[in-house]
């Protein structure tokens, strides 16, 4: 046996290895209890727009969730096919991050070494972020995962620009602009790359391979893309060329995005008016609140500052890649509301990647054992997501419980109301998840969302009237209420307070059900 070849063979399997753990073992994580938590208020948001033919779709997107609207698009069809359990609509989700755990180890391994990168991987499978909105059905961990490719493709293309390449990344960068605006902020790290490439080269912008054995063949075949390179252009190309190929790269997401910022533009006022302005301590609570654990999100940091130290130029892709956005949104945030933690998921895997770099330092048994200990720390997140999506998670909405109620004890004949109706917890959207046909007629309706292309149905003007003929009405009211009844403001509360009394109160958390009879 020849013994470079069955050193060359071992090196394949390492590098197999170094992506297919992280992966797998993030796949093994994020399905553990995926069903368990009831779908929030968010989810509850895409099964209701998922499960809306095509041109009701397009007609929501004109109204409200534009934004969103491809990531509907995605999940109807993906509805159709598996169904609208919680979990089924969440194993996209859950797919979406194993991909972006294996790819993280993969651009770790390009950008710091394979140890580095198995580190960043198995660091990312174990926060409680990755299972948090792992197991969530919202755009989320497809942009988590978009973004790692993207970035990955670019470092490819920048080391040799090949058709592949360079068209795989117009696609990832359009795709991710489509399902995460916000995640386009990602493009100022990508352009400081290039600007320095284009510059001084690819070891000024830390892209040069890491010190250590050649990398095995496959790695090299992915990095190439196996295709020679476009435009007749040389491995390590610099020059004005480099920024042209990749604003020509840009140009499919700007065409097919602009459409999407537009139209989120103007819905802006009435999509976020939940959001306020940003203050300085939002950005301090930024690492906890985006780790989903305070200690796990404080241990994050400090390694990703010890690994951009290690790394030196190396760290200015992913550092910038955490950084800029946040910067970006943070300043965005002080003059418009647009500060939302969750829109900051696909920073994470950055992080990761420079927090490997700095496990990378020491021997593999106490890197590992440093992994284990962020699990460990996050145990009680982790615990505590599979019980409820709600944040915070002290204020849970029992949907499920309220359905269970009026299943119980409803008769035929029977209508329900809702309190407010165009609340963001979305409690009509509960309880059509959770009883489909079987729940009672909602007798105010006028309009319903399919027909409105909204979120949030229409009710009629004059509810005494549209009340008239029913005895028995179930009425729910967001909040815990001793009094419902009391609780409904103008016209509806007068008009069921004339006509009904409390029969019985069953108190939920985040929401109160009551059987009002004549």
């Amino acid at each position: 046996m020849n013994p470079p070849a069955e050193s060359e063979r071992s090196r394949d399997r390492r590098g197999w290895l170094v992506w297919a753990a992280p992966g797998l073992l993030t796949l093994v994580v994020t399905v553990t209890g995926i069903g368990h938590a009831q779908p929030w208020r968010d989810e509850l948001a895409t099964w209701s727009a998922a499960t809306r033919p095509v041109p009701d779709l397009v007609r929501l997107a004109g109204t409200i969730d534009a934004a969103t609207g491809p990531y509907y698009l995605l999940m109807h069809g993906w509805t159709a096919l598996f169904g609208t359990s919680p979990t089924a609509l969440r194993l996209p989700s859950a797919l979406a991050m194993a991909g972006a755990a294996a790819l993280t180890a993969r651009l770790g391994a390009r950008l710091a070494g394979p140890r580095a990168g198995l580190l960043a991987g198995l660091l990312l499978t174990v926060l409680p972020v990755t299972s948090r909105y792992g197991q969530e059905a919202r755009p989320y961990a497809l942009a988590t995962l978009l973004a790692v490719l993207a970035t990955l493709l670019l470092v490819g293309a920048l080391g040799r620009p090949t058709w592949r390449r360079c068209t795989g990344y117009a696609v990832a960068v359009a795709a991710l602009g489509l399902l995460h605006l916000i995640a386009l902020t990602l493009l100022a790290a990508h352009a400081l790359v290039v600007l320095l490439v284009a510059a001084r080269g690819r070891a000024a912008a830390g892209l040069d391979p890491p010190a250590g054995p050649a990398p095995p063949a496959e790695e090299a075949h992915a990095v190439t893309g196996g295709a020679a390179p476009c435009a007749g252009h040389p491995a390590g190309a610099r020059g004005p060329d480099v920024v042209w190929r990749w604003l020509v790269a840009l140009l499919p997401a700007a065409v097919l995005v602009a459409p999407l910022v537009l139209a989120a533009g103007r819905q802006r006022g009435r999509q976020l008016d939940w959001v306020r302005l940003v203050r300085v301590d939002d950005l301090a609570a930024l690492p906890g609140a985006l780790a989903q654990s305070g200690v796990v999100g404080g241990l994050l940091v400090g390694l990703a500052a010890l690994g951009a130290g290690r790394l030196g130029r190396r760290a200015l892709l992913p550092g910038a890649a955490v950084l800029l956005p946040v910067l970006l949104l943070f300043a965005a945030g002080t003059a418009v509301p647009l500060w939302v933690t969750r829109y900051l998921v696909f920073t994470v895997p950055f992080a990761c990647l420079l927090a490997g770099a700095a496990l990378a330092g020491v021997r593999l048994a106490p890197a590992l054992a440093v992994v284990t200990l962020a699990g460990l720390l996050g145990l009680p997140d982790q615990a505590a997501l599979r019980r409820t999506h709600e944040w915070p998670r002290t204020a849970p909405v029992d949907y499920a419980g309220v359905a269970r109620i009026v299943a119980d004890h409803e008769q035929p004949g029977d209508a329900v109301v809702y309190s407010p109706r165009d609340s963001w917890l979305f409690p009509d959207l509960g309880l059509a998840y959770h009883l489909g046909a079987r729940r009672p007629r909602d007798v105010l309706v006028v309009r319903d969302q399919r027909q409105r292309a909204d979120l949030w149905a229409a009710e009629c003007d004059r509810p005494a009237e549209c009340l008239a003929g029913v005895d028995r009405v179930w009425l729910v009211v967001t909040g815990r209420r001793a009094d419902p009844l009391a609780a409904v403001p103008g016209a509806k509360g007068d008009a069921l307070r004339d006509a009904f009394t409390v029969r019985q109160v069953w108190p939920r958390p985040g929401l109160t059900v009551a059987l009002l009879t004549r």
